[in-house]
């Protein structure tokens, strides 16, 4: 998910309750929301999408991350110590780096970009296609139980009982969007079930067959299947009569290209393809080599200036 949703997530957590636990709780719950994500600091050292989503995000670095968040926030204190607060404490902060970190790969598992748990003990990508990447309904809900809970506390603030009533808003919102969640799991399931069915009952081939949420409508659906020589573009939704539409476009794959399969076996193209999950080769023939284009169908139908594709010169003899 963006790092505006994983603010959000830790700063709901934090007017939930949590941050009352130590010093430096609410800033150390949004932090941790977003510390996997340090591995796009890689990026401009020569590491790709390959190196995304594996070593900063899966288990084994839910027990480090934790501990080095908890020692960054006590060395932070002993620079810049709060006069009017007491001493963060190491066991507190160090539950609240755990809670808000784990948070952080569950919610990236559930897009279509997917998830790498095991890293470094064992690459392969888990996806949960439940969430679309950018969610504004999850980003109002838990905004709105922020801003709510935030309010009361200034309200209530010499008043006994605002101690509790000013953390309900954001538990609420924080419950609105762990039912969300189930429900876009369960919604996103049954549409998979309900497609396969259908295409099984049309007779028609499919390799290989994903069914994605897009923006703002949690009612449809993307569907993209191989049927082996293409992918297939159609769409689903709960509010028609049939679900499912026609087919609405369609990508050669052409993996079993000569060029394509010497292209996939370089370096570049090695990488690519341990990240990509549908991907395709656009081959431009030259007279002695060939431009070979390999893309990610999840994101992308061309190839051409796509964040979601690389190009391979490779040689045609």
């Amino acid at each position: 998910m963006d790092n505006l949703c994983h603010t959000l997530v830790g700063a709901a957590l934090a007017e939930a309750g949590l941050k009352r636990r130590t010093t430096l709780g609410a800033a150390t719950l949004m932090i941790g929301a977003n510390l996997p994500d340090i591995d796009v600091l890689a990026v401009p050292f020569g590491y790709d999408l390959a190196f995304r989503r594996g070593l900063t995000h899966g288990l084994p670095a839910l027990l480090v991350l934790p501990l080095v968040l908890t020692g960054l926030m006590l060395a932070w204190h002993r620079v810049r110590p709060r006069r009017d607060a007491a001493p963060p404490r190491a066991g507190p902060l160090l539950l609240l780096s755990a809670v808000s970190i784990a948070t952080h790969p569950v919610l990236d598992w559930m897009n279509t970009y997917g998830m790498r748990w095991f890293v470094p003990f064992r690459d392969g990508w888990t996806y949960g296609d439940a969430l679309f990447i950018i969610d504004p309904w999850i980003w109002i809900a838990l905004a709105l139980g922020v801003i709510v809970s935030r309010r009361r506390r200034r309200k209530f603030l010499y008043a006994e009982h605002g101690r509790i009533w000013d953390r309900i808003p954001a538990r609420i919102a924080l419950l609105a969007v762990a039912a969300y969640i189930v429900a876009m799991i369960a919604a996103s399931r049954t549409a998979r079930s309900v497609v396969s069915r259908l295409l099984a009952d049309r007779g028609t081939p499919v390799q290989y067959l994903m069914v994605d949420p897009v923006p703002l409508d949690p009612f449809r659906r993307r569907i993209v299947y191989s049927d082996g020589s293409r992918y297939v573009f159609s769409t689903f939704s709960w509010r028609r009569t049939p679900w499912v539409s026609e087919e609405i476009g369609s990508i050669a794959i052409n993996r079993d290209d000569p060029l394509a399969q010497r292209a996939a076996s370089t370096p570049e193209g090695r990488r690519f393809l341990g990240w990509s999950r549908l991907p395709f080769f656009v081959i431009d023939r030259r007279s002695d080599s060939a431009l070979v284009h390999i893309g990610d169908a999840r994101y992308t139908r061309g190839v051409v200036d796509s964040w979601a594709a690389v190009s391979v010169m490779v040689p045609v003899r």
